[in-house]
């Protein structure tokens, strides 16, 4: 009779461990589902970067598919019966239960909604074929990325002052624009270099890059006096306006032609390691870099980062993706191109000045 008398607790504690199940839904979510989805995404995105610069480099049209929106949506359903009978001992007065039975059911449904939209019109225009402003190319210079890494991939010319371009017509950097961004390096470390934005009255943003030294040491003078040379600068100047331009004629400013993303992913492309056999049959461009019937690579100079190619997947890589039958990858113990690569993912951002319309409206139901 005791066993009997046991079976209203049993239900009870099924009922209440159904409850305490749903206790995982819904805060606590929070914390893993942020890093999983932050995680996913953020991969995704360098695929796709690397996938678009080695199809540039196959004459092959970039397609920019972005997330829109992320939905986590989580449902919980839960089922708990309990059937028992009894019977009722009149002359002992004594209620007692002599069988019955408990059953407890759940069902868990995890249905992520993510909305893509993909990069075309007006959005391609602004975010790829807009050129970088010039005071996002200042103030990564302030922000402590280097000027001969920052300058070499996101700048044209400065003042006139050529960097080289292995696109299309292939253009040698002017020798004083290894030196100019040799000195800018040289004055970031010293902390010698200054930015501020000025807005005109025509309300079109105006940027200054001050390029002096706190202290007056003569190392430091002596390379803002070479700076100003370079750039046809007046002697001691100090703040120098900076606009987007090819060349200009005054001795207090700075003209810098900035390039936009396609033109640096198309930069970037010319350095991919692709098969000797590739270019010579057609299938992809010229470039400063291929790799021989021997497998190793050949450039004409350092490349500004690594691209590896090759007929299996790496085993070790900071991205790598599948295209044409081949992969093609960065090495994870690449750090001075994982540190490239990055700052092209963080130009990406900055480039971010599209008109994007409005997202699409999507109703998740509550049950």
């Amino acid at each position: 009779m005791a066993t009997h008398r046991i079976r209203p607790t049993i239900a009870i504690a099924l009922i209440a461990s159904t409850v305490c199940a749903c206790s995982s839904i819904g805060p606590p979510t929070v914390q893993r589902d942020r890093i999983d989805y932050g995680s996913a995404i953020a991969n995704s995105w360098k695929q796709q970067t690397l996938l678009n610069i080695v199809k540039l480099r196959y004459g092959d049209f970039p397609v920019f598919l972005e997330i829109a929106q992320v939905i986590a949506g989580y449902q919980i359903e839960s089922t708990v019966g309990a059937g028992f009978n009894a019977a009722n001992n009149s002359s002992a007065g004594q209620l007692a239960f002599f069988g019955g039975s408990a059953l407890a059911q759940g069902k868990y449904t995890d249905r992520p909604t993510l909305i893509y939209a993909p990069l075309t019109g007006n959005d391609f225009l602004k975010k790829l074929m807009t050129p970088i402003p010039p005071s996002a190319v200042l103030f990564m210079l302030q922000s402590g990325y280097a000027a001969d890494l920052v300058m070499r991939i996101a700048v044209n010319s400065i003042n006139g002052v050529g960097n080289e371009s292995r696109r299309g017509m292939s253009r040698e950097a002017d020798p004083d624009f290894a030196r100019l961004v040799q000195l800018l390096r040289e004055a970031q470390l010293a902390d010698a270099v200054q930015i501020r934005i000025e807005r005109r009255k025509d309300s079109d943003s105006e940027s200054a890059i001050m390029v002096f030294p706190r202290r007056e040491e003569a190392q430091m003078a002596a390379g803002s006096a070479e700076i100003g040379r370079i750039l046809h600068l007046k002697p001691g100047v100090r703040e120098i306006a900076v606009y987007y331009g090819g060349y200009s004629r005054k001795d207090d400013e700075i003209a810098m032609m900035t390039r936009s993303m396609l033109q640096i992913m198309l930069e970037l492309a010319t350095i991919v390691q692709v098969p000797a056999s590739d270019v010579t049959s057609g299938r992809a461009a010229p470039g400063a870099v291929e790799v021989q019937a021997s497998g190793t690579p050949e450039a004409q100079d350092p490349a500004l980062l690594n691209m590896f190619s090759g007929e299996s997947q790496p085993q070790d890589a900071y991205v790598a993706i599948p295209y044409g039958g081949r992969w093609f990858w960065i090495a994870n113990t690449d750090i001075r191109s994982k540190y490239t690569f990055g700052m092209v993912m963080l130009l990406f951002s900055i480039s971010d000045t599209g008109v994007r319309g409005n997202a699409p409206v999507v109703t998740v139901p509550a049950n």
